[in-house]
């Protein structure tokens, strides 16, 4: 583990490859596992105001779950989730014509009709964020439904916290990640990774 400040940091973060490939994949991480996505309680907010936005896009029965529980949960472990249909499908969760999953917020986000991405802990993913007191942890999550993006990670040999940037810098801000790329350097430099 590596700190940075009061987040620390798996050295699998830096060492493991992955490339989402939705192709093989087809979203699968949006509508597998036992419960739905980790949300944090000021995203809840944000999650009830796209609702008027991606509505229409939402399936009946996902639209039946958010109109009887809302828009998340707290699973068997405590934790606020996205709430999830037939014990399965995040609410958000669509598909295209090829069977393919995709967020509905995102496609309203890309689209430009709302400002707000999609909860924290999806764009993270695989990384998912632990709390240890003080500290918050940065730990890489292996699911075999990931196989192809972790061949497709190490054929283009892109490390985790590269390919996930954007959603580190979101999450921690752009000082936290240019230090976490400095800490990169010196591990390659010591063959750490």
């Amino acid at each position: 583990m590596i700190q940075i400040g009061d987040v620390v940091v798996s050295l699998d973060v830096f060492q493991e490859k992955f490339l989402c490939d939705l192709g093989a994949c087809k979203g699968a991480c949006c509508i597998e596992g036992d419960a739905g996505a980790p949300v944090e309680l000021d995203e809840v907010m944000e999650l009830e105001e796209v609702l008027p936005v991606i509505w229409d896009e939402l399936a009946p029965e996902a639209r039946a779950v958010i109109e009887k529980q809302g828009v998340v949960y707290t699973d068997q472990e405590g934790d606020l989730v996205t709430s999830i249909v037939n014990n399965k499908d995040c609410v958000f969760t669509c598909y295209d014509e090829n069977g393919c999953c995709y967020c509905a917020i995102e496609k309203a986000y890309r689209a430009g009709k709302t400002a707000f991405y999609k909860p924290v802990s999806c764009h993270l993913y695989p990384i998912r964020i632990g709390d240890y007191g003080p500290y918050k942890a940065v730990n890489y999550n292996r699911w075999d439904i990931c196989k192809a993006a972790v061949l497709l990670g190490k054929k283009e040999n892109l490390p985790v916290y590269q390919f996930l940037k954007e959603p580190l810098i979101r999450k921690f801000g752009e000082e936290w990640y240019k230090e976490l790329v400095t800490v990169a350097e010196e591990l390659k430099k010591q063959q750490y990774i």
